[in-house]
C-alpha cells in the first residue's frame, strides 16, 4: 500500500496545483489559436509547447539543466536568437518601396509614438499604485507597441528577463490580431475621400541603391544610437545579403533554414519562461492591457501623420498607408491595400504601404536601442 501511495505521489497528477493547471489550459489556447486560428502558429506553437512542457509538475525541463532552460541560456539571455531572427528578417526585406518614396520612413517613424506613449503611461500607473513597474519593465513593456516580436523578446529579456513570457505572447497576439485591432482605427480617423485616395506608381530603385542603403542606415544609425546597433546591424546585414547578388547561398540560408531552426529554439525557450508562479500574476494583466494601448497609439499615429503630412504636401499621400508604420511585416501592409480596396476597387497600396511598413522595423529597432541606453 505504501509502494501505491508513493508511486502516486510522485505522478504529475499528485503534485498538480491549480495555477499549474490553468496554465497549461492556457497553453492549449495558444495552441488553438495557431493550429485552427492560425495566429502567428510559427511561433505560437512552438511557445505554446514550450509552456506545456514547463508546467507539468515534477519535470524540470525548464529550470537547472532542463533543455528548455539550456536553450534560454544560450540564446535569449545573450541575445542571440532575436538577433538572428532580425538577420533572417532583414534578407526577406525588401528596401525598394521605402527608398522609391523616401517620406513614408516618417510614417514609421511617427508609430512609434505607441512605445513611448506606453512607457509613460506604464510609470503613471505605478506612480498611482495601479501596477508595480520600475523603469527597466516599463519599457521591456512599451516595445509591445512597436509590434515587432523578435525586438520585443530582445529588450525584454536584457531588462525584464521575468517578464520574458507575458511581453513574448503580448506582442505576438497583437501581432496576429492585427487585421482586427488597426480597421476600426483606421476607419474613425480618415474619411471616405481620404481612405479613395490613389498614390502614382513607385520609381524602380536600382541594385547599388538597395546595396548602398543597408550600410549607409548602419553606419548613421550606430553612430546616433550605438545601443540599436545590434539589432539594426543584424537587419542590415541580412539585407545586404540578399541585394548584393554574390552570396545567394548565404542569403537563401539565412531566409531558410536559419531563421526555422532559430524560430524553433526561441519559441521553446519564451515558453519555458510561461511558468505559473511567473505568469499568473496582476502584473500579465497590465501587460496585456498596456500592451494593447501602445499598438492602437501606434497604428493611430502613423495615420495622424500621414493626414498632417497631406497638409504640407501637394503629392497625396493615403493616410491608410500610415497604419503599415508598426513593423508587423507585411500583415499591416495588407491591412491597408485590403481597406483601400474597399473605398475604392482601382487602389493597391500594397507596395505604397511596405515604405512604412519597413521603416516600422528600422524604427522599432532604434526605439529599442534608445531604451535599452536609457534604461538598462
Amino acid at each position: 500500500m505504501e509502494q501505491l501511495i508513493e508511486l502516486w505521489e510522485a505522478t504529475g497528477l499528485a503534485q498538480m496545483k491549480a495555477n499549474q493547471f490553468v496554465m497549461m489550459l492556457v497553453c492549449f489556447g495558444l495552441l488553438y489559436l495557431a493550429i485552427a486560428r492560425k495566429f502567428e502558429p510559427l511561433l505560437l506553437v512552438p511557445i505554446g509547447f514550450g509552456g506545456l512542457l514547463s508546467n507539468i509538475p515534477g519535470v524540470d525541463i525548464a529550470v537547472g539543466e532542463g533543455v528548455l532552460h539550456q536553450f534560454y541560456m544560450m540564446g535569449i539571455e545573450t541575445g542571440v536568437f532575436p538577433l538572428v531572427i532580425f538577420m533572417g528578417v532583414g534578407a526577406m526585406t525588401d528596401f525598394g518601396p521605402l527608398l522609391a518614396n523616401p517620406k513614408t520612413l516618417f510614417l514609421g517613424a511617427a508609430a512609434q509614438f505607441g512605445i513611448f506613449a506606453t512607457l509613460l503611461g506604464a510609470l503613471l500607473l505605478t506612480s498611482m499604485g495601479i501596477f508595480s513597474f520600475n523603469v527597466p519593465e516599463a519599457a521591456a513593456i512599451a516595445i509591445i507597441g512597436g509590434a515587432d516580436g523578435p525586438t520585443a523578446i530582445y529588450v525584454a529579456g536584457q531588462l525584464a528577463p521575468h517578464l520574458l513570457g507575458a511581453i513574448a505572447v503580448s506582442a505576438y497576439s497583437y501581432m496576429a490580431l492585427v487585421p482586427i485591432i488597426q480597421p476600426p482605427i483606421m476607419r474613425l480617423l480618415t474619411t471616405e475621400n481620404e481612405r479613395r485616395i490613389e498614390m502614382r506608381q513607385l520609381r524602380p530603385v536600382s541594385q547599388r541603391e538597395k546595396i548602398f542603403f543597408p550600410l549607409m542606415l548602419l553606419v548613421l544609425v550606430a553612430l546616433l544610437v550605438p545601443s540599436a546597433a545590434p539589432l539594426l546591424g543584424m537587419f542590415c546585414f541580412g539585407n545586404l545579403m540578399r541585394e548584393c547578388g554574390v552570396v545567394e547561398r548565404l542569403s537563401d540560408t539565412t531566409q531558410n533554414a536559419l531563421i526555422n531552426i532559430t524560430t524553433i529554439l526561441l519559441g521553446l525557450s519564451v515558453g519555458s519562461k510561461l511558468k505559473a508562479d511567473q505568469f499568473l500574476v496582476m502584473d500579465t494583466l497590465g501587460i496585456l492591457l498596456l500592451g494593447s494601448v501602445a499598438f492602437c497609439i501606434g497604428t493611430a499615429s502613423g495615420v495622424l501623420m500621414a493626414k498632417l503630412m497631406n497638409l504640407l504636401s501637394s503629392q497625396k499621400i493615403n493616410p491608410l498607408i500610415g497604419s503599415a508604420g508598426v513593423s508587423a511585416v507585411p500583415m499591416a501592409a495588407r491591412v491597408s491595400n485590403k481597406l483601400g480596396l474597399e473605398a475604392n476597387p482601382h487602389n493597391f497600396l500594397l507596395m505604397h504601404a511596405m515604405g512604412p511598413n519597413v521603416a516600422g522595423v528600422i524604427g522599432s529597432a532604434v526605439a529599442a536601442g534608445l531604451l535599452i541606453h536609457f534604461a538598462g
